[in-house]
């Protein structure tokens, strides 16, 4: 169509933008804009211009910008790739126990048949969390890929020395080695080049979202509940897809014989105070360990200390805190014995809130420094732990301290281990065990005949 109107950038266009344009085409429209204003502010008071400028600039580009990016669509070859992809999931606003759960998704999958791998990651993008669940995946795939492609990694090199960086580059080089896959990343800020993962992240949390949905709450008692209605949803998606799974499989690589190290293995020292130290998380040991130099496996939601070959001590991993403060993660069971030696150890240790097993025994500790004295506040606080660990009844324990609480009653250890001791029951001394003659066993073969 022909112009009707005269045109508002007629004599600005040529003298002033072009130039500018062609020594750096990245300059924006909005940027010409506020250029022409000062320049000539007369000419330009508003932005009324602005939607003519942006298709100048938009129609100069496509005739005379520099050249740009294509994406090259691909054709999967069946068992030739996977790949590996976090997300981050706080937008499904699941709860654990009713506290929020921020948490990522590690998400394998098959660019030929579509086949998946969902793991729940509690920590962020490590070398820890990739190996252990796509390891997870391979197995359960039954087979491996000749090619297993991930982002740059950046996330997971974050915070390490150069030293560190190049430590984990080997270990993942030899994970992939012992699977016999090549590995490759796609560049830096070009997330089309993991795209059936990418593609495949929005559908994986569009389909969570509305499972969760049809449960009714997004809250699970624990993690262990959360990642089964993890893998139950995905076991359903990767049964729509069985039939280029099954085709896939014969092109896959068989697995090797054993599975390969999926963790970080440090070595440390048990202290006198009774424990050891992780990436500054202090772990409670038993006291018989103390001096002893412990070989600790790191997975994402778990460490295994090790004692030569034998192992000796596991707890959820934990993390560190913004504010600075120390983390502790006690098993009361590794010093109950100590305590019950020092009970006035309890009211200024640092542990302390960490100690308590359940809610319940925090509860009955806040009652019983309010009522008592400390020196009996402690005794009772520690002979109430010493009952639930020696006759293994800390959940029933809990239940009788949870009502005696709710009734305004003080814990009082000797009443409670009383209610909770086994009623004796006293058995027969003579019984009489009447033996069948074995001829009568004949009649029952004779019928069998």
């Amino acid at each position: 169509h022909g112009r009707t109107v005269a045109d508002p950038l007629e004599g600005f266009w040529e003298n002033d933008l072009l130039p500018l344009l062609e020594k750096d085409s990245a300059l924006q429209a909005v940027t010409l804009l506020r250029h022409l204003q000062s320049e000539q502010p007369l000419a330009f008071p508003d932005d009324r211009i602005r939607r003519t400028l942006e298709r100048r600039v938009r129609q100069w580009r496509a005739l005379n910008g520099p050249e740009r990016d294509i994406i090259f669509r691909q054709a999967p070859e069946p068992g030739y790739m996977a790949q590996s992809d976090f997300t981050h999931a706080e937008e499904l606003g699941v709860t654990i126990a009713g506290q929020p759960f921020p948490h990522l998704l590690y998400h394998f999958a098959m660019a030929y048949s579509r086949w998946e791998h969902v793991g729940v990651v509690l920590g962020g993008e490590s070398f820890t969390a990739l190996a252990e669940n796509l390891q997870q995946a391979l197995w359960s795939l039954g087979g491996v890929p000749q090619n297993h492609r991930t982002d740059s990694l950046s996330a997971a090199f974050r915070n390490l020395t150069a030293d560190q960086r190049e430590d984990v580059t080997k270990r993942y080089n030899a994970f992939v080695g012992h699977y016999g896959m090549d590995a490759s990343r796609n560049n830096r800020g070009e997330a089309h080049e993991n795209g059936a993962v990418e593609s495949q992240n929005r559908h994986l949390k569009t389909a969570i979202k509305q499972a969760l949905i049809l449960r009714g709450s997004r809250d699970f008692a624990c993690i262990e509940d959360y990642r089964r209605f993890i893998d139950m949803l995905v076991a359903r998606r990767n049964r729509q897809r069985a039939d280029a799974v099954q085709a896939e499989r014969v092109h896959l690589k068989p697995l090797p014989q054993r599975r390969t190290t999926d963790f970080t293995e440090i070595v440390v020292p048990v202290t006198r105070t009774g424990g050891f130290l992780v990436k500054s998380i202090f772990y409670s040991a038993p006291s018989q360990l103390i001096g002893q130099r412990l070989r600790v496996h790191l997975y994402d939601d778990r460490i295994e200390a090790f004692l030569g070959s034998t192992l000796v001590v596991s707890h959820p991993r934990a993390r560190g805190r913004g504010d600075g403060h120390r983390v502790h993660v006690i098993n009361y069971h590794h010093v109950i014995h100590a305590l019950r030696r020092k009970p006035q150890a309890l009211w200024s240790s640092i542990y302390r809130d960490s100690l308590f097993p359940r809610t319940e025994y925090a509860e009955a500790w806040k009652m019983l420094q309010r009522d008592l004295p400390r020196r009996d506040a402690c005794r009772r606080m520690v002979d109430l732990l010493f009952i639930a660990h020696e006759q293994a009844c800390e959940a029933e324990l809990a239940h009788v301290l949870a009502a005696d609480i709710d009734a305004g009653h003080v814990p009082d250890p000797k009443a409670l281990a009383s209610r909770l001791a086994p009623r004796i029951m006293a058995l027969p001394r003579d019984i009489a065990v009447a033996h069948p003659p074995l001829d009568s066993f004949d009649v029952l073969l004779e019928a069998r005949a």
